[in-house]
């Protein structure tokens, strides 16, 4: 049984409701969750039930209505720097190539900030690292118009690690990339997360995707977004995408679709 100090996410009874009155929507009602330390954390759940809203609750970027969020054992009272996010569309500056891109939280965060000016040399040589981690050797000097979308949302997951943050939240990171791209970068991912230890939250429509990553699954109802189901996904790891087409996968993702399908009927 993990101790309360192994959770570096806590969240009791956490509400969330967008304006006031009787034109408010309540996005979010009564989340009960703790993510562990290192930690694979996947949310499922129909469109607008709120997946997107809890990140934004665990990153500060949304103040919460009623309940109790902690993150490193702290309330949440605005938005946090330990925290790393990749989106669906990567987001790069396309003015910048590829190691600028990724130096930018370095730019914002501390004690990068004050760093960066006279360790120039440096950080680039660490971003240059990570990027042939994830298999863009040699792509650091091209600009985002000359990277394939899955080049861009590699470049854009190395921004969002390069600051080491504690939690990494990824907002349906792969959601626009074909099937052999996806699958590849769900094995980058299962690899930065094994070497890294870093605690990941992964908001994703996809069942197979959540199966195949997380720990842990949340399936979310529809709006306001309640939990379902918090399940855990009891494969041996490292996982192989061969264990995709197993029998007993197969049988995690059909229930998963149930619970999900069980809230349309």
């Amino acid at each position: 049984m993990s101790s309360q100090n192994e959770h570096l996410v806590q969240l009791q009874k956490v509400s969330l409701r967008y304006g006031s009155g009787a034109k408010s929507t309540l996005a979010v009602d009564s989340i009960d969750m703790n993510i562990r330390r290192g930690e694979f954390v996947a949310v499922v759940g129909p469109s607008g039930c709120g997946k997107s809203t809890l990140m934004k609750i665990i990153s500060g970027l949304a103040p919460i209505s009623d309940g109790v969020a902690l993150v490193e054992g702290r309330e949440v009272a605005g938005p946090l720097k330990s925290v790393g996010m990749a989106f669906q569309a990567s987001n790069l500056l396309p003015w910048r190539n590829t190691i600028d891109n990724v130096m930018l939280p370095l730019e914002v965060v501390e004690p990068h900030k004050r760093r960066i000016g006279s360790h120039r040399e440096e950080y680039e040589k660490k971003i240059e690292a990570l990027l042939q981690r994830v298999g863009l050797a040699g792509f650091g000097r091209k600009f985002p118009w000359e990277l394939s979308g899955g080049m861009q949302q590699r470049t854009s997951i190395c921004r969002a690690l390069i600051h080491e943050p504690e939690i990494l939240l990824l907002d349906e990171p792969f959601g626009a990339l074909d099937a052999f791209t996806r699958e590849d970068l769900w094995c980058t991912l299962r690899d930065l997360h094994a070497e890294r230890g870093v605690t990941v939250l992964l908001v994703t429509h996809d069942l197979r995707e959540a199966a195949f990553l997380a720990d842990t699954v949340y399936v979310f109802s529809p709006r306001p977004g309640r939990i379902l189901l918090r399940y855990e996904v009891d494969l041996p790891r490292p996982r192989d995408l061969k264990l995709t087409y197993s029998p007993a996968f197969a049988d995690i993702v059909q229930m998963l679709r149930g619970h999900i399908r069980h809230q349309h009927d």
